[in-house]
């Protein structure tokens, strides 16, 4: 049996409380990855999963915010997905997350690690 945690399903449709973050993104990275590696036997760990979870979802809507303030604000957003729920699995999260640069994860948040993602996903078009 394969353990799957839904890290990043739905993290742009489902609103959620946006909570201080409490890790750069390489820290999480790394969390999420020693997690990966225990599979089955994560479930043991359903604290940690679920505090990853909690940061995970909470960089989504801090980045979903953000674009909604940038257009508000008659500014182009850093990313553009297109209408309707999105999602994404907890494995394209981690081999997007995996795509930063070591040195750049910890220097950035969650959110800013999100917005990169996000960007990557869903680039906007050239106006």
């Amino acid at each position: 049996m394969h353990f799957r945690w839904p890290l990043a399903v739905a993290i742009l449709a489902l609103p959620a409380l946006a909570q201080a973050q409490t890790m750069n993104a390489e820290q999480f990275h790394q969390s999420a990855t020693a997690l990966q590696k225990k599979g089955a036997m994560a479930v043991f760990s359903m604290g940690k999963v679920k505090a990853l979870m909690a940061e995970g979802k909470a960089a989504g809507e801090k980045a979903r915010e953000a674009r909604f303030a940038a257009i508000a604000a008659g500014r182009k957003p850093r990313y553009c997905p297109p209408d309707g729920p999105q999602a994404m699995s907890s494995a394209e999260f981690m081999n997007r997350l995996s795509q930063i640069p070591q040195n750049e994860r910890s220097k950035i948040d969650m959110t800013e690690a999100m917005n990169r993602i996000l960007e990557r996903k869903f680039p906007c078009k050239p106006s």
